[in-house]
């Protein structure tokens, strides 16, 4: 069966002046046959000969095929750029003649011409090839990696019930759970993260911080270069609100009580009145 959207070795069936025809087999039938234009065939080439295309559709929806290698195929996923916009939603190079349509109901933010999207490729209700950003489902869950492996990935979705989807290496799934994901995230925003802990499905619970005895010192530093922005004294100590700690330095509670207390160890700060002093 001829697949649309796949890359597939078929078999020249009859060559014409504007090109040939491939199928499954020599003796496939008319309506089985997809025309490859004159200048994508090798040359050489005999009917009989089998030869590796992609296919897709053209501008009056009709099958068609190419040895141009297609950058993403059905049901895989790949960071695409987006060549204009239109009436009906954008279009993506995906090296290919035709360009990638990405319609405004599969977009999960507003693109424009010259961005950079992570997309995944499907069929439509139209017997169309198109693209769509909600790649959730499009990710797969048998990735190589372990606790402690540092890895980089996309950004792809925000939420706020559950934290920031991230695709690794724009293939597994990944996600910061939501008590983890603290700092700003932007859509599209690739990122080093370190994988917490493998879930029993296969998906990846990440980290964009250190471990943890790497990124206290990285922490500590943030706080002291605060306090002498604010002439030695921080307005609150460690039991302040989550809330005022991730304002103020897009911080966990416990990730601002663990510098907090280095600091006090070292003798860099004192806790007094409610407020943070710098030694």
């Amino acid at each position: 069966m001829i697949k649309l959207g796949s890359k597939q070795k078929l078999t020249i069936v009859k060559k014409v002046d504007f090109g040939v025809y491939v199928g499954e087999s020599q003796e496939a039938e008319e309506d089985k046959r997809v025309l490859l234009p004159k200048k994508q065939v090798p040359e050489g080439a005999m009917e009989g000969d089998g030869i590796e295309v992609f296919i897709y559709k053209d501008s009056s929806d009709r099958l068609i095929a190419t040895t141009n290698e297609p950058l993403i195929q059905l049901g895989k996923v790949a960071v695409l750029e987006v060549i204009e916009t239109g009436q009906i939603g954008a279009f993506l190079n995906w090296g290919l003649e035709k360009d990638l349509l990405l319609p405004f109901k599969e977009q999960t933010k507003k693109v424009k011409a010259g961005d950079s999207c992570l997309v995944a490729l499907y069929i439509d209700k139209s017997e169309r090839l198109c693209a769509t950003m909600k790649v959730y489902h499009y990710l797969k869950t048998n990735s190589p990696y372990i606790i402690g492996d540092q890895v980089v990935g996309s950004v792809y979705e925000i939420s706020d019930n559950f934290g920031v989807f991230v695709a690794v290496d724009n293939e597994y799934s990944g996600m910061i759970p939501k008590q983890e994901a603290q700092g700003n995230y932007r859509l599209g925003e690739m990122m080093e993260f370190r994988v917490s802990s493998v879930r029993e499905d296969g998906k990846l619970n990440l980290s964009a911080r250190k471990k943890v005895q790497h990124q206290i010192g990285d922490d500590s530093a943030i706080i002291i270069a605060e306090l002498r922005e604010l002439n030695g004294v921080l307005p609150f100590d460690d039991k302040a609100s989550p809330e005022v700690i991730k304002d103020k330095f897009a911080l966990s509670k416990n990730a601002f009580k663990r510098a907090v207390g280095r600091l006090m160890k070292e003798g860099k700060v004192e806790l007094k009145n409610g407020k943070i002093y710098l030694k």
